[in-house]
């Protein structure tokens, strides 16, 4: 009898703790699968698939829920949830793919905000039977495919809009600012090395980069320094540190060139405005629908794509906005 109690407790303790340290995002994807009455649909096998993102601020996140959700709906046999972080934190990320484990997760798509530090805890899961897959950023461990922007190509192409605009406003020296995420994210990371190789002998001075964790309001601090100190342009390797670029941009009233990375409705409109030259907008949507398809054929013993797939970007300056 003491027995049987205490393994009613431990179940209900793993139920109660599934999403205690992680936000679920979930929606009515999760019946998704069960909305379609086709007997090929309903007498394939069920899998469970969890995507783990950073955090749940940035839009581009939400993007990626929406590509699983348009996949999970043509697949019809996926329960799916999207878990995540209230911030960017390596402790709360592993608990969510520890929460994912435990919910009986078969597939993880997950974007990593450390990739060595989840590595203990992709290997637990990968020992329990789960396939990895990575959209946007990889952890150090492998994985079935990797669906995720050519970072470094991209942080060049960032730098080389910026050159070009300080050039045309004739100001061909000068001090440049990078707001990051952390020194440990490997897109934002290499994002930043393309965006410095880009003022490869020039003239410009690339300041010590200053992380912001991705919140806007922690980069917005960090840009204002920069204009403080001088920099004639500021780069903003995320979402956050881009709208945090902007915003400190604006309040300081100064004409200095910010190039950014990530599309949201904040981004866009300090394009607009004149406050943000231009952006790197992702495919996020891409991202989660090639993933999740990815994840299906893998979990039917399917899968023969590439194990890279550059999902691409595309340069939004304001003429594409009028």
């Amino acid at each position: 009898m003491k027995k049987n109690l205490l393994s009613i407790l431990i179940c209900l303790a793993m139920l109660v703790g599934l999403f205690a340290g992680c936000g679920s995002k979930a929606t009515n994807q999760q019946t998704s699968s069960q909305n379609n009455g086709s007997t090929e649909q309903s007498t394939s096998k069920k899998y469970k698939v969890f995507l783990i993102t950073m955090d749940q601020m940035d839009q581009h996140w939400v993007n990626v829920d929406k590509g699983c959700q348009k996949a999970v709906a043509e697949l019809g046999n996926i329960d799916y949830k999207w878990l995540a972080p209230d911030v960017k934190d390596d402790a709360k990320q592993i608990e969510c793919i520890n929460n994912a484990v435990a919910g009986g997760a078969n597939a993880i798509l997950l974007a990593a905000n450390g990739p060595v530090a989840v590595k203990s805890a992709l290997e637990q899961a990968q020992q329990a039977g789960v396939k990895i897959i990575y959209v946007d950023s990889p952890a150090d461990f492998p994985s079935i495919a990797t669906f995720a922007t050519d970072n470094k190509a991209a942080g060049t192409t960032a730098g080389k809009e910026m050159l070009k605009a300080l050039e045309g406003a004739g100001i061909k020296e000068g001090k440049i600012g990078i707001v990051n995420v952390n020194a440990a994210t490997a897109s934002t990371v290499a994002r930043e090395a393309g965006f410095r190789e880009a003022f490869k002998g020039s003239k410009f001075e690339i300041l010590e980069t200053q992380y912001g964790e991705g919140d806007a309001a922690k980069s917005k601090d960090i840009a204002a320094n920069y204009i403080t100190q001088g920099c004639v342009g500021i780069f903003g390797a995320n979402e956050g540190s881009t709208v945090g670029t902007g915003n400190a941009i604006k309040e300081a009233g100064k004409k200095v060139i910010g190039v950014g990375f990530d599309k949201s409705d904040a981004i866009l409109n300090l394009i607009k405005d004149g406050y943000i030259l231009c952006t790197m907008a992702q495919n996020p949507d891409v991202m989660g629908y090639e993933g999740m398809k990815a994840a299906a054929q893998a979990l039917s013993g399917q899968y023969s794509g590439p194990t890279n797939v550059d999902t691409g970007v595309s340069v939004i300056d304001k003429s594409k906005l009028q």
